[in-house]
């Protein structure tokens, strides 16, 4: 897969996902039509069920631990999120502040790498994993290589960073193409999105919603997105039926019930992304796997 078709510069956008779409893409070339996202999906090969945030009920989350625990768990891709530091560098981490996952306090975007890098990601969790380091994205996406596990990786940002986050990724991406797994792009920021879309053109991205709103395939069109990811808590049959409808396959976090998985997968859902993708045994997902014929892609 082709990763480098860079343009320099960075977009401004807008974070309401209800707002119209068009400027986002002010000034930037058109996005790569559905129809090839489509296709470059199919080539990605996406597993019924994703590893969320690595296997976050089995180790601690977006770490290197995180990711090898996946992959004996089966897992053939992973989830992870990505912010920017102070100094500009990229780090794997959900939240914008340490306090949850590793008991230091203080702001991600205002601390540098290296003293992100003193705090202990694992102890939190269990004691089996003290010492564990939050991973920059250079490590995160090194380790996915070595152990054969794609990589969706998403974008997280606060005060307008979601672009530079975006370029940013870019640039890791540049560094690493010769040792990249296979690679899908997220955020729910239509901002860091359409950066992707200009820097990352070959790359396929997803727009991400909580609960998919009205306007979402304008948006999805406006982006050049090939995937739609959404909340299962707030998605409905009808709701799932027209993404498939339109072609897109369809994501849905984060999903740790088997029973509920089965009645995604029936609506046509492609992937869920599960914090204990175990619970969806091997014979669970081969039953599945007929289900799936009929999701969108």
């Amino acid at each position: 897969m082709e990763y480098m078709s860079f343009v320099p510069g960075f977009g401004a956008g807008i974070r309401e996902a209800e707002r119209e779409a068009s400027p986002w893409m002010a000034g930037r070339s058109p996005a790569t039509n559905v129809l090839k996202g489509a296709l470059r999906i199919k080539e990605l090969d996406l597993p019924l069920v994703i590893g969320h945030r690595g296997a976050a009920a089995r180790a601690p989350e977006n770490t290197l631990a995180g990711f090898r625990m996946a992959k004996s768990l089966g897992c053939t891709w992973v989830e992870f999120d990505v912010r920017l530091t102070a100094d500009g560098n990229l780090v794997v981490c959900h939240d914008d502040r340490l306090d949850r996952t590793t008991g230091a306090s203080g702001r991600i975007s205002k601390l540098p790498l290296v003293a992100i890098r003193e705090f202990d990601a694992g102890c939190s969790f269990s004691r089996s994993f003290i010492g564990e380091r939050i991973p920059s994205l250079d490590e995160a996406l090194l380790c996915c290589h070595e152990l054969g596990l794609g990589a969706n990786v998403e974008i997280k940002a606060e005060g307008g960073r979601g672009p530079a986050t975006a370029a940013a990724v870019a640039s890791c991406l540049g560094r690493l193409a010769s040792h990249l797994p296979p690679i899908l792009i997220s955020s729910f920021l239509p901002d860091a999105i359409a950066e992707a879309t200009t820097l990352l053109p070959s790359v396929p991205r997803g727009m991400l919603w909580r609960k998919i709103p009205r306007n979402w395939r304008k948006i999805a069109e406006q982006l050049g997105c090939a995937t739609i990811h959404c909340g299962h808590a707030d998605l409905t049959e009808k709701a799932a039926a027209a993404v498939c409808a339109a072609g897109y396959p369809l994501l849905a976090y984060t999903v740790n019930d088997v029973g509920r998985a089965r009645q995604l997968f029936e609506w046509g859902v492609a992937s869920v992304f599960s914090d204990a993708p175990d619970i969806i045994s091997k014979p669970v997902v081969d039953n599945l796997a007929a289900a799936r014929r009929g999701a969108c892609l």
